[in-house]
């Protein structure tokens, strides 16, 4: 596919759609990946970012659905590129908010929108919290399921699997810097390599990841798409990722004591 292309639909059945953003990020701000489901004329938007990526992807969006069909926005945990535009869409939607309630009240902190008399209405109302066990969201006639995958790697994180097109969209699991967003992993052995690093650090342990692989291993899963980087399609390339998972040491697994002092190195001011 053309890697220049800002969009592009990952699943249609004629009556439901996915479609991934890709590449909306000018500057040395990092890439990810924004995500749309449509069903029955009703859409929901899945980590729509931050000022970087809202006015290309409002403009993106409105190739597909007018933005007051969009019903929900879907936020998987609280990263600056993942939900930092929240403001905008509650001042130039109707969408309601969908997030962890662990830190969804730390949402207002993000604009002065919500003070400064600009925001019609009681935005308490149009905010769901989702509660640790998480929760299916219906839109139009199907649904989206809010999956627990917390410490993976924030305390309040969530995944999102649409059981029609059988995506599971696995926000910062499975994310990489190098691979097309829009091609499926080929050389699983050079992907896995190009994760290691990012993985070790971001998520928590993996006493937790094995839980994750657990359930997912239950679960009827086509694509695992992050919010970074290619996408794993396919039972075998979504096996070996989940083996990978299994047999990850990370974060709590691999931090030293030595760590924990006082730093001696002092800046050097000119």
């Amino acid at each position: 596919m053309d890697n220049k292309t800002s969009s592009y639909i990952l699943f249609d059945n004629g009556e439901h759609k996915c479609i991934v953003f890709t590449s909306l990020v000018k500057g040395e701000g990092i890439q990810a990946n924004q995500f749309l489901i449509i069903n029955d004329r009703e859409g929901a938007v899945i980590d729509p970012g931050g000022d970087l990526t809202y006015s290309p992807l409002t403009f993106e969006l409105l190739k597909y659905i007018p933005l007051n069909r969009i019903r929900y926005v879907f936020g998987s945990h609280q990263d600056p590129d993942i939900i930092t535009s929240m403001p905008r869409w509650l001042m130039h939607t109707q969408a309601s908010i969908v997030a962890s309630k662990l830190w969804a009240r730390f949402l207002p902190h993000l604009n002065s929108a919500f003070t400064s008399g600009k925001m019609t209405g009681n935005w308490e109302d149009r905010l769901i919290e989702l509660p640790d066990e998480g929760m299916s969201v219906p839109i139009g006639q199907s649904e989206l399921c809010c999956i627990p995958a917390h410490f993976l790697h924030s305390v309040g994180n969530f995944q999102f699997y649409d059981p029609i097109s059988k995506v599971l969209f696995s926000g910062d699991l499975g994310a990489s810097v190098v691979g097309d967003p829009q091609t499926p992993v080929t050389d699983m052995e050079a992907h896995l390599r190009s994760m290691r690093g990012f993985h070790q650090r971001y998520m928590c342990s993996n006493r937790i990841l094995r839980y994750w692989v657990e359930m997912v291993r239950e679960m009827d899963i086509d694509m695992i798409v992050p919010q970074h980087g290619a996408p794993f399609v396919g039972r075998e390339p979504i096996e070996q990722f989940l083996d990978w998972l299994w047999h990850l040491e990370c974060g709590v697994d691999l931090i030293e004591p030595r760590i924990y002092r006082c730093p001696k190195t002092r800046l050097a001011v000119a």
